[in-house]
């Protein structure tokens, strides 16, 4: 992606645009643009096919999956626009399903859903482009992480496993039901605790996988994670459907990507790595957090009613990035 993107940054200079905080020279969740001293305004799209057969559920997951890269700038959503490809030979009952969906999660966000722009093709696709606003001051970059930081995981992993498992009639209802809930839960208790709690990092995972985008904030932030293999969440099915190697292409392409970053303890198994590269769909917050700040962040998100769960810790840089021990 970094050799398709190299000729946009020889086009648009970051001295031809003061203002612009986050863009095409430091990749990150969002687009960033300063509009004053108090506001900047954070920009995203991201849309796929469908991963769950219901129609409403989808655009629901869509939804919450494009918000969350607003919530990992540590911005509020504002504002949003669809984004449909549909096949014309479908009833538009489904099409209507999936807007549904997907217009009650920005609802749920308390942002307004102001339009957006469709066209037809083969298969199906949905998602937004989202406006939000955050402070110039305290977005909340890949790039913030300090050692001694805590790390701490806002949802479980495993959807793409499950949601692969579904695709080939293997799954179990229950597990899919769960992942579907997980997948359709906004990440704004995890952003606005860990924006008030002076978080130094966040970003999502999502589809390179936790070790992806893991590595992402250990590089920008020139630092290496430690992370322990059995404080990380996966939920209820993962591990199951791991031991049969059921997972999206995208993880193994993850693997391929990011393994040589990655010191892995010896006795986890192969299909325990393989769950750490699993393509993620709508996946949780990754939040470096002052050790200091843990109690104000648990009493934020006990607020809220929201889960975490502290994974790991933050150490000065070493050869490799990341470390997973049991």
């Amino acid at each position: 992606m970094a050799q398709v993107l190299r000729p946009l940054q020889n086009l648009f200079d970051p001295a031809d645009a003061p203002n612009l905080i986050v863009g095409l020279g430091v990749p990150d969740d969002a687009a960033a643009y300063r509009l004053d001293d108090d506001r900047a305004l954070i920009f995203t799209t991201d849309f796929f096919t469908p991963i769950v057969d219901d129609p409403y559920t989808y655009g629901a997951i869509a939804a919450a999956n494009a918000l969350s890269d607003v919530y990992a700038m540590g911005g509020t959503p504002l504002l949003a626009l669809n984004l449909v490809a549909f096949p014309a030979d479908l009833p538009p009952r489904i099409l209507s399903e999936v807007l549904r969906g997907g217009a009650e999660k920005v609802r749920e966000a308390n942002a307004v859903l102001a339009g957006g722009h469709t066209i037809q093709d083969k298969e199906p696709k949905y998602g937004l482009a989202v406006i939000g606003l955050g402070h110039p001051d305290r977005l909340m970059t890949k790039a913030g992480a300090k050692p001694g930081d805590v790390l701490i995981l806002t949802k479980p992993l495993g959807t793409g496993t499950i949601t692969t498992a579904t695709k080939r009639g293997l799954v179990e209802k229950s597990h899919l039901d769960e992942a579907a809930r997980w997948m359709s839960t906004l990440n704004r208790a995890g952003a606005e605790a860990g924006v008030a709690s002076g978080a130094h990092a966040i970003t999502d995972i999502t589809g390179f996988g936790f070790i992806g985008h893991a590595s992402e904030v250990a590089i920008a932030s020139d630092v290496t994670l430690r992370i322990s293999f059995d404080k990380v969440p996966f939920m209820e099915g993962a591990h199951q459907y791991a031991e049969q190697w059921i997972f999206p292409g995208g993880s193994s392409n993850n693997k391929q990507a990011f393994e040589e970053l990655v010191e892995f303890d010896p006795v986890l198994r192969d299909e325990e790595r393989m769950l750490l590269f699993d393509a993620q769909t709508s996946g949780g917050l990754l939040i470096s957090l002052p050790e200091s700040q843990v109690g104000n962040f648990s009493r934020e998100m006990d607020q809220r009613g929201a889960a975490w769960w502290q994974i790991g810790q933050v150490e000065t840089a070493q050869e490799l990035r990341i470390i997973l021990g049991r």
